[in-house]
């Protein structure tokens, strides 16, 4: 009986383990993008707020650029059996894809990344209401 849970356990943290996947990188792609759609900009804009959020308010006890998300993922590998994962997500698939930067690298490329999508979401905000006004 007790291998019956293990194994709906494994299947229930196999199937998490591909959905945080699956979801992180399109959160991703839409903190990246989402911005190209006006219909997308508002909820683009709250998405951005939330990760934001995320980097710095939490951060402050885990450290900066800290994601709830990759948390939570990184809880399921190590109930799958993987070890020595990487402090970032993006880390993580970078090396996934094959491509081996240093986590510092990486880091410096979704800080640049995020912090110039903010600039755009903010650029299209102000041209909205400047549009709305006139």
């Amino acid at each position: 009986m007790v291998t019956t849970a293990s194994n709906i356990e494994m299947t229930l943290y196999r199937f998490l383990d591909i959905f945080f996947v699956i979801f992180h990188c399109l959160l991703i792609l839409f903190n990246l993008f989402g911005w190209i759609w006006p219909k997308t900009r508002k909820l683009h804009r709250i998405s951005l707020g939330l990760t934001v959020f995320s980097w710095l308010v939490p951060g402050i006890w885990y450290g900066f650029g800290y994601c709830f998300l990759t948390d939570w993922h990184w809880d399921i590998k190590e109930k799958l059996g993987h070890t020595g994962l990487p402090a970032s997500f993006n880390t993580w698939l970078f090396r996934q894809a094959g491509i081996h930067l240093e986590p510092h690298t990486v880091d410096i490329i979704t800080v640049v990344s995020l912090v110039v999508v903010v600039l755009i979401a903010i650029y299209f905000k102000v041209i909205t209401n400047r549009n709305i006004k006139a």
